[in-house]
């Protein structure tokens, strides 16, 4: 797998130089030489016998960052002082807080905001249950509820090692829509246990958002949840995914001029991603699928290595009963969809797909096939990384279809809304901007969220699942 330097690999190496000419290009030659991108060089301090610098350097992971600083101590003439990695030091304290909306700087606002004013607040809730959403942060909070179990790229590393993911989701809520979602990590996998604590939790909150949960326990505890509680569940692992997976198909078809009926697609992966993008694609009127877990393709005779959901999959997806291989199933296939694991693919596969072909490689960090190797044979490739065109990320369906949910109080979250929102994100690539390159917004469009939203809105209003009147 070739990958690119990230920011997400970046480190900073202060140095201390012999003060002489030619030194700085030494430095930049073996850093360039040894793959590092060098992003910034900043004088720290200079003096007449050596110089300090800070090299900030970005690598492709961290093997790559030790090569890099190894190659910098072999030079003569230069001392390292201390080498700094950015990605942690961002994380240092955590990275969310809580501020607090009012001030409370004299006996005046103390006895308001708690006793004993706030008595009178909790008495007109108790007296009537719906005006939470008027009096508290029920109205504008969401619960960012995991396991730890199935963390992107990561697997089951438990509740503690998932709580940065957590928080940096939390930090993207408030961020991008004014949400206040906070991370709630949990120290249990039973199903029953996680279902009954989100449920003690729940009044607190307008949505829960069910995160990194393994397959196929996830599937059980959305679809109890969704049962048994009034507010919105969301499993953004599945259905964000399938979200955005869909609006970038919309805009991927439109440019090679395929209809969403008539395409043959293949999708790697039969966890929570991709179940949630067959059942939408499905949904939309795509017939040919074909899933490909690590066993090969699901069809309806095969009795090995199956669940709940991969039984689904069987008697709904296949219809040309094709058995055997990934490879087996790439030959005609219009459209590959990689939600599963690394290096998967061969550039050998895509030479096998229909005209004009379209490939989202997702997995990540790394995806099913390396773009450098894919990009000779397909027409379009998107991947989950910001360091390539076209990535597919759910940041750009959550945000802005929880604030959509919490503004119109919807009790649920429907087909026709995600639907809509995936219509409302490509609607965000116009005629003239469409290209093999730009099939999906950039994430830092700030018109998607409120795009998303409004569309969710109406979804919910047109579909009966919004309480909030207009």
């Amino acid at each position: 797998m070739r990958t690119t330097p990230t920011p997400g690999y970046s480190i900073t190496l202060r140095l201390e130089i012999t003060n002489q000419l030619g030194m700085f290009g030494k430095i930049a030659t073996a850093i360039g030489e040894a793959g590092g991108d060098i992003v910034a060089a900043d004088i720290v301090r200079a003096g007449k016998g050596a110089i300090v610098r800070d090299f900030t350097v970005n690598a492709r992971d961290d093997l790559h960052e030790k090569t890099i600083v190894d190659t910098v101590k072999r030079i003569d003439g230069v001392r390292i002082i201390h080498v700094s990695d950015r990605t942690f030091l961002l994380h240092l304290g955590g990275k969310i807080e809580i501020h607090n909306k009012v001030p409370v700087k004299n006996r005046n606002d103390l006895s308001r905001v708690y006793t004993p004013g706030v008595a009178r607040v909790c008495s007109a809730i108790h007296s009537d249950p719906g005006k939470a959403y008027r009096f508290t942060i029920k109205r504008n909070s969401v619960a960012i509820v995991t396991d730890g179990s199935a963390v992107l790229g990561l697997g089951d590393i438990g509740p503690a090692a998932a709580l940065p993911v957590m928080e940096g989701k939390s930090m993207l809520f408030k961020e991008f829509a004014n949400i206040d979602a906070f991370p709630l990590c949990l120290s249990t996998k039973d199903t029953d246990e996680i279902i009954r604590t989100v449920k003690y939790i729940s009044p607190a909150f307008g949505g829960i958002n069910l995160e990194d949960i393994s397959a196929p326990r996830c599937f059980e505890i959305e679809e109890r949840l969704k049962q048994d509680l009034a507010i919105p569940v969301f499993h953004d692992d599945q259905h964000g995914t399938a979200v955005v997976t869909l609006a970038a198909l919309f805009n991927a078809l439109r440019l090679v001029g395929k209809q969403l009926e008539g395409i043959r697609m293949v999708i790697s992966g039969a966890g929570a991603a991709g179940t949630a993008c067959c059942r939408i694609f499905r949904e939309v009127g795509i017939a040919d699928i074909i899933v490909c877990d690590t066993k090969g393709v699901i069809h309806r005779d095969r009795t090995e290595h199956m669940n709940a959901a991969k039984k689904w999959i069987a008697e709904n997806t296949n219809p040309r009963m094709v058995k055997g291989s990934l490879s087996d199933a790439m030959d005609g296939a219009d459209v590959f969809i990689g939600v599963s694991v690394p290096d998967i693919l061969l550039p050998g596969d895509l030479k096998h797909m229909a005209s004009d072909p379209v490939v989202f490689a997702l997995a990540n960090p790394e995806p099913e096939i390396a773009p450098e190797d894919a990009h000779p044979h397909v027409k379009i490739l998107a991947t989950g990384r910001s360091d390539y065109p076209n990535q597919i990320n759910n940041m750009l369906c959550f945000p802005g279809l929880f604030r959509g949910l919490l503004d119109s109080r919807a009790g649920t979250v429907n087909e026709e809304i995600k639907l809509a929102a995936a219509r409302a994100i490509a609607s965000m690539v116009d005629e003239k901007g469409l290209s093999a390159d730009y099939i999906i917004p950039s994430i830092f469009d700030r018109k998607v969220v409120s795009t998303v939203a409004s569309a969710v809105s109406e979804a919910a209003y047109r579909t009966g699942a919004a309480r909030q009147g207009k």
